[in-house]
């Protein structure tokens, strides 16, 4: 397996295959770097060099008690692409994945990018607040929290369910994917994926988001009830330089799996352009 060391030491796991033009995955929450095997294979078989690592506490990545928060992870994404010297890469982040792109490119500027996409992402701010009326309230978040921290195996199941819209009227489950989402949840560690919780409900990515002056594509469904659109990816595309935003109409928070073929489909588009 191939690491990075991290400023700190900690080890970050990364796998990278092909070769060509880089685009470099990003990972929702609690999952880890296989998330994105069905976008990396289908890109990997299409030319282009993939990568993809799993966030530290997440995956088999280093667990520190230290640096788990959005600063960290963006930095340990940087050591990354450092470390793998990619230059025109293309960040695709889902989810917290997403907010790790986005405060990427805030801390670390755009010279080794040439695009950005966000799919299902947390930015700008998924907490409602005064100035963000369309978040969702604490109590959300804290019993998020709450399930981690009692029962996170059944919490895991029973995530999963909603995330891949299973729970919708003739949705087609698939128990193997509820399973593998329960199986990259537990393989990250407890204190990592509680403290990244506050990362991906809390902070504000608005400033990070105006400084992505590369051209930025937004992928969305209309029916994800973990990251709802209004206030996620319809904000979002008001406030990058160079946005488009596709609604998926009908779509899941976790339509990289289940609407894969699509999401592949525009992935290649949009690297195409």
């Amino acid at each position: 397996m191939s690491f990075v060391k991290a400023k700190d030491g900690t080890e970050i796991f990364y796998k990278d295959w092909g070769s060509g033009q880089p685009v470099v995955f990003s990972h929702g929450w609690p999952l880890n770097a296989d998330a994105w095997d069905a976008q990396m294979l289908f890109l990997v078989q299409k030319g282009y060099r993939v990568i993809a690592h799993d966030r530290r506490g997440h995956g088999r990545s280093g667990q520190p008690a230290n640096g788990n928060d959005m600063d960290t992870y963006a930095d340990d994404l940087a050591a990354v692409i450092e470390a793998l010297d990619l230059k025109g890469a293309t960040l695709v982040g889902h989810s917290t994945g997403g907010g790790e792109v986005t405060r990427y490119i805030g801390r670390h500027g755009t010279k080794r990018l040439s695009g950005a996409v966000l799919i299902g992402a947390v930015p700008p701010l998924m907490l409602k607040t005064a100035a963000n009326p369309g978040g969702l309230p604490i109590d959300v978040f804290d019993g998020i929290r709450k399930g981690v921290k009692e029962d996170r195996s059944q919490f895991f199941k029973d995530l999963a369910v909603p995330f891949y819209g299973y729970n919708r009227p003739g949705a087609k489950q698939s128990q193997g994917v509820i399973d593998n989402f329960w199986l990259q949840g537990m393989t990250g560690g407890h204190l990592g994926q509680y403290l990244c919780i506050h990362e991906f409900s809390e902070v504000d990515y608005t400033e990070d988001l105006k400084k992505i002056d590369v051209p930025a594509l937004i992928l969305h469904g209309d029916d994800d009830q973990i990251v709802p659109i209004g206030a996620a990816g319809q904000r979002s595309v008001e406030l990058v330089q160079r946005g488009a935003l596709k609604v998926y109409k009908g779509g899941a928070h976790g339509m990289c799996t289940t609407l894969a073929d699509q999401v592949n489909e525009d992935l290649l588009a949009f690297l195409n352009r």
